[in-house]
């Protein structure tokens, strides 16, 4: 990676820390005549979107080190999980699965029985068995709707029923398809686990106090560079300038999912890439943006995902369902 991308840099305290692709602002709270510890920060692209990594410690050895421990967490995960890619786990499995069972690696395994597991608990409101319809909607790069609406053929499946996640006969994990159209999708959970795995790397390395975040999942480690908690300020999905939230977080996690960064206007709507199962297209909804906290990054990403679009009664239903300490924080 290019040194320009991958780059330590310390802020002062009254710097505004700008973190990933936009959906949140980052700070620490201000306490006066505290001294105030070294801030170090990263930013890599990473998962389609910008990873932020900071510490908080006045070695600049430790720093880089666990730095680039966290970088190599995130990597393996996207490399492993992409679906862009036909040699990562969940790559093999999409070309595979549905012929036999495909060898997937054990973090693969986990993270996708946790995405089968939102799924039935949302009743497929969360289901990552549509890389079907994500592709064919495809909105970085569409300016209209696919044609002959053909997607419809992928509506109400409940697809995510006809994956089996399993041991092999030498007990090793793999996974197998009973029809031939599903198609994984890890994107609504895998960057939230990418989160938590980069924070298990930080803190192995001796870190206490740090920020990781990835186009819109975060996890504040610990505290601030001031010895406070970490303030979370969540963007406005019409007005990048402003904040429709702010959290102040000491270990916890933070996610948000919203239709304003991966979209385009055809005939005055907008699709976005957030799909419903139920009509494999674009969920229709007034919300734009959802957040939830939690103690994982990976089940508040994917609850983000579950409840976009969600009435309040179904939301919360599904959390009281779900045993992972959520809170539905922010809906706009």
């Amino acid at each position: 990676m290019p040194r320009s991308l991958l780059h330590d840099r310390g802020f002062s305290r009254r710097e505004v820390l700008v973190l990933g692709a936009g959906a949140f602002v980052a700070a620490a709270l201000p306490f006066a005549g505290r001294r105030r510890r070294r801030l170090r920060r990263r930013t890599v692209p990473m998962m389609g979107t910008v990873a932020d990594l900071s510490v908080v410690t006045d070695d600049d050895g430790r720093a880089s080190v666990a730095l680039d421990a966290a970088v190599r967490a995130l990597r393996l995960v996207e490399t492993s999980m992409t679906r862009f890619d036909p040699r990562s786990d969940v790559g093999r499995a999409n070309l595979g699965a549905a012929a036999g069972p495909v060898a997937i690696g054990p973090e693969t395994r986990t993270v996708i029985e946790h995405a089968l597991s939102w799924a039935t608990s949302s009743d497929g409101a969360f289901d990552p068995c549509l890389g079907r319809a994500v592709a064919l909607w495809d909105v970085t790069e569409r300016d209209a709707p696919p044609p002959d609406g053909s997607w419809a053929r992928l509506a109400g499946r409940r697809l995510y029923e006809r994956v089996d996640v399993g041991l092999s006969s030498d007990g090793l994990p793999v996974v197998s398809f009973a029809d031939p159209d599903v198609r994984i999708d890890l994107g609504g959970i895998a960057k939230g686990h990418g989160v938590d795995r980069a924070v298990r790397a930080l803190r192995e390395a001796g870190i206490e106090d740090g920020l990781v975040n990835v186009g819109g999942d975060l996890y504040a480690l610990g505290r601030s560079e001031d010895g406070d908690p970490w303030r979370v300020g969540v963007r406005s999905p019409t007005d990048p300038a402003s904040l429709i939230d702010t959290i102040d977080v000491e270990d916890g996690a933070v996610a948000t999912s919203g239709d304003y960064e991966r979209a385009f206007l055809h005939e005055g709507r907008t699709y976005h890439h957030l799909l419903d199962p139920r009509t494999a297209a674009p969920r229709v909804t007034d919300v734009h943006s959802v957040t939830v906290t939690g103690d994982s990054c990976l089940h508040a990403d994917a609850a983000a995902t579950a409840l976009f679009g969600a009435t309040p009664g179904e939301a919360a239903r599904l959390l009281r369902a779900r045993p992972d300490r959520l809170a539905l924080r922010t809906t706009v």
